[in-house]
């Protein structure tokens, strides 16, 4: 098996610093290497977490200026790209696992009253990406992987993997049939629960009470929060997030009790759920896996497992395996840990996806995984935002160690 990827400051150094280097931005290229920069209007850390505290974009432009972006369009340019790929697969044995969460058909309209932060790509942003992606890697699916894994052979150098978190209807409606156009295969990880009972994920439906609810007051004592709610959408939005985060901090059941109630005070029962934020069916999921897509399990309820008691997170994580083999005839290989940061999964949570038969476990901590021990339980990923241009990720997919975001602090 080849060496793994040396550090990330190496991998830089000899290959996206030489690249600037090439373009005339070496000194940016080092600033963004030291300090990890990344647009002000963006995450407060860098790993993608899809939950966490965000400072909302005031707009696209904004991001897309960012020094990131601005170098990835440069190296672009200049043709860079090519060489920074095979110099990076020479030193590195890893994999590319790119996370999605939503693909809607165009951009987030103005009515949208979920979390704009989960959408990943337009249709048409999605499309290009997956041209990236088959011109510039070797493409994978998880059984594949294993089987490279399993029988010693070398896994392909510049190796992808698709995968998409939760199971929002629009992962069948707009991301399926543009992974089939281009011929290629994702990772769908579901909450079983969830496609049961076809209720809105909790963390979705808190956003959309805050950003819809009139003349209300948000009281969490728990939270050490009493207040009356802000008129404009994008403090409510912003608020949103600062709750989520929040939020997070207690313990899985009381995260639900608290959501529970404001659904009770303010008249919002999650029942009737939303057309815009809707779970895929048993039924979309088997058309899809009869279409060469995998699916994965995202526990039940969509809990930090890690904040439930240890009788209920081993629960979660076997009844969902045995609910996707019922329904879909084939037990998953892959488990994505809800939330995903660093305080959502812990040793006891890998452990007990080991003993329920998953191979792999995937975290939301960014970064391109390792293969030099083999399977595991904490492997990274690399999260795709709706603001990033062809340029940038592609750049992103040639030098992930420069071109994503990088974890900051408290994940989750």
């Amino acid at each position: 098996m080849r060496a793994a990827c040396p550090p990330r400051r190496a991998v830089v150094s000899a290959s996206a610093q030489w690249s600037a280097s090439a373009a005339g931005l070496q000194a940016p290229a080092r600033a963004a290497a030291a300090t990890g920069s990344r647009p002000k209007s963006r995450r407060l850390w860098g790993q993608g977490n899809r939950r966490g505290v965000r400072v909302q974009a005031e707009n696209h432009a904004g991001a897309s200026a960012g020094l990131r972006p601005r170098l990835a369009r440069v190296l672009r340019r200049a043709g860079a790209l090519p060489l920074v790929v095979r110099l990076r697969a020479a030193l590195c044995d890893d994999v590319r696992i790119l996370a999605y969460h939503r693909v809607l058909e165009a951009e987030v309209p103005a009515t949208f009253r979920f979390d704009p932060d989960l959408v990943s790509a337009s249709a048409e942003g999605f499309r290009e990406q997956l041209r990236i992606v088959r011109r510039r890697c070797a493409p994978m699916r998880f059984d594949e992987l294993l089987d490279h894994l399993d029988r010693g052979r070398p896994v392909p150098r510049r190796a992808v993997l698709i995968t998409f978190d939760d199971g929002y209807d629009d992962n069948h409606r707009v991301a399926y049939p543009l992974l089939r156009e281009a011929g290629l295969s994702a990772m769908f990880f579901v909450s079983t629960g969830h496609i049961d009972s076809g209720r809105p994920f909790a963390y979705d439906w808190l956003v959309r009470m805050l950003c819809t609810v009139a003349d209300a007051r948000l009281d969490a004592p728990e939270l050490g929060l009493s207040m009356a709610l802000p008129d404009g959408l994008r403090e409510r939005r912003a608020l949103a997030a600062r709750l989520l985060d929040r939020l997070k901090t207690l313990p899985a059941e009381a995260q639900q009790a608290l959501i529970e109630r404001l659904q009770a005070q303010w008249a919002m029962p999650d029942a009737g759920g939303h057309p815009d934020c809707r779970p895929m069916t048993w039924a979309q999921l088997r058309e899809m896996r009869e279409g060469g897509m995998e699916i994965g399990s995202h526990g039940v309820g969509h809990h930090m497992l890690a904040k439930l008691p240890r009788e209920a997170m081993r629960e979660e994580l076997q009844a969902s395996r045995a609910a996707i083999a019922r329904e879909l005839g084939a037990a998953p290989v892959a488990v994505s840990y809800p939330v995903g940061g660093p305080d959502a999964y812990d040793q006891a949570v890998m452990a007990a996806a080991a003993d329920a038969g998953y191979r792999i476990g995937c975290s939301y901590v960014t970064g391109a995984q390792s293969l030099r021990d083999g399977p595991g339980h904490a492997w990274k990923r690399i999260p795709v935002e709706r603001e990033m241009d062809p340029a940038w990720f592609d750049a992103m997919l040639a030098l992930p160690e420069l071109f994503c975001y990088r974890s900051r602090t408290r994940i989750g």
